[in-house]
């Protein structure tokens, strides 16, 4: 697939490394020289110094003959001009990334589509929506509804005094339990688990289960003395967290340190009172967090555009006995340090962006693609085609690579989980997990 990038800043470059391992043809453009060297001396691609908005450079980067555009570049006006300008040349599929939630609503698509944009991003709505997700279930590392809620997968980390650590995940989830065990991250390692593995303490699980069973893995991973998250703090206040707090339940309040005042005010136009306090002040000073009450608040949120300000004030929160912890961390290098800090929930735009991008990649009709920050894995709910060669066989005959499980089908609406003699159906909704960009490996099951 030819594939071409506008704009090799943190978001462009993510993707292109990532789009890279899978071997496709991708040319990496931008107007900065210097932001195109790490790209073209690490990666498998070729970089071009031009402008996005040329049409003189699109057609020097063979925009024409592209199978997919995608436009990352910071100025959202720039990457949709970007789409409109290649489409017009040639490109099939067009993507541009967006910071207008307005864009987004189902009744823009058909428009974008008949001006050339096949498809718009806006990860900090990703993301916000990600974090509200989390500190509703204040317990979980990661929750993520397929088909509705039919499945659920949910994310926690096991410590000790957990009732399931240390035992074969043949003895703990047989096949007629209510849960599987996806995805584990252990230290910096991903595993996609089998019979012999156990969990161990300080292990991100990922297990798929059903509604039914929610509070049986909760009390499994020993999590029941979590609160319920009422007061929650934000430091930063900008479009990430605009997008949370429009998602904020009515039971929920909120207090939003930010140091600038429009960007308050915009806040306060956009998701109005709904129980949110906003405080003109830095949020790092430790005497100003203890006056406005941090050690009554459930949650803390941290989405300031610095990493390192959000891992230090996520560990501060913890400190003073904030049990739910969100950090927004840009920087993907630091997510391994951040996760062995123990602070909590872990969120990055580049890899929420990625995964929606991947998605249009694959030939099978796969509806969604999630990514497991913590875990570098990816669960993708695939709809099965009639005469795949999915259904010709049981599971445990399909040759499923060791890097790829199935976890679970939705079939008729209602959810079940998957083992080694379940026979999958067309028009059935698959939960597949992966680990080393390997879902391009079964996308010949359910053709």
């Amino acid at each position: 697939m030819k594939i071409i990038i506008a704009g090799a800043g943190a978001v462009g470059t993510h993707l292109a490394k990532l789009l890279s391992r899978e071997h496709h043809d991708i040319t990496l453009i931008d107007e900065d020289a210097n932001r195109l060297y790490g790209p073209a001396a690490n990666f498998d691609l070729l970089t071009l110094q031009v402008s996005p908005l040329s049409i003189k450079g699109l057609r020097e980067a063979e925009v024409g003959n592209a199978d997919l555009f995608i436009s990352v570049t910071p100025d959202e006006a720039h990457n949709m001009t970007a789409c409109m300008l290649a489409a017009k040349i040639g490109a099939k599929r067009t993507v541009a990334r967006v910071e207008n939630y307005e864009y987004t609503l189902p009744d823009s698509r058909e428009f974008f589509k008949s001006v050339g944009i096949s498809s718009i991003i806006y990860p900090e709505m990703l993301v916000g929506e990600e974090i509200m997700r989390s500190i509703r279930r204040s317990w979980t590392r990661q929750w993520i509804e397929v088909q509705g809620g039919a499945l659920l997968v949910i994310g926690v980390k096991v410590r000790t005094g957990s009732k399931i650590l240390n035992i074969p995940l043949r003895d703990l989830s047989a096949p007629d339990s209510p849960f599987h065990v996806v995805a584990i991250k252990r230290k910096q390692n991903t595993i996609i688990p089998h019979g012999d593995d156990c969990l161990l303490h300080r292990d991100v699980v990922y297990f798929m289960t059903t509604p039914k069973y929610v509070d049986y893995i909760r009390e499994l991973a020993g999590k029941q003395d979590y609160p319920e998250v009422k007061n929650v703090v934000f430091l930063g206040g900008g479009s990430t967290t605009e997008r949370a707090l429009a998602k904020m339940p009515d039971g929920m309040h909120a207090k939003v340190f930010e140091t600038d005042p429009a960007r308050i005010a915009n806040l306060d136009a956009v998701v109005g009172g709904k129980n949110i306090m906003y405080i003109n002040a830095d949020g790092r000073d430790l005497e100003l967090l203890l006056e406005e009450g941090i050690q009554k608040a459930q949650a803390f949120v941290a989405t300031t555009d610095g990493s390192e300000t959000n891992i230090l004030s996520c560990l501060t929160a913890k400190r003073y006995g904030v049990r739910k912890t969100v950090a927004m961390i840009e920087n993907l290098d630091y997510v391994s340090m951040a996760e062995s800090l123990d602070i909590g929930t872990i969120l990055n735009k580049k890899t929420f962006a990625a995964s929606h991008i991947y998605q249009m990649m694959l030939k099978a009709d796969i509806t969604t693609v999630k990514n497991l920050t913590v875990a570098n894995a990816d669960v993708a709910e695939i709809v099965v085609k009639e005469g795949s060669k999915a259904t010709r066989h049981v599971v445990k005959d399909l040759g499923l690579p060791q890097s790829v499980t199935l976890g679970g089908l939705v079939r008729g609406g209602k959810g079940q989980l998957i083992n080694g003699m379940t026979q999958i159906q067309a028009g059935d909704t698959v939960v597949a997990f992966c680990i080393d960009n390997s879902l391009k490996k079964i996308e010949r099951l359910f053709n």
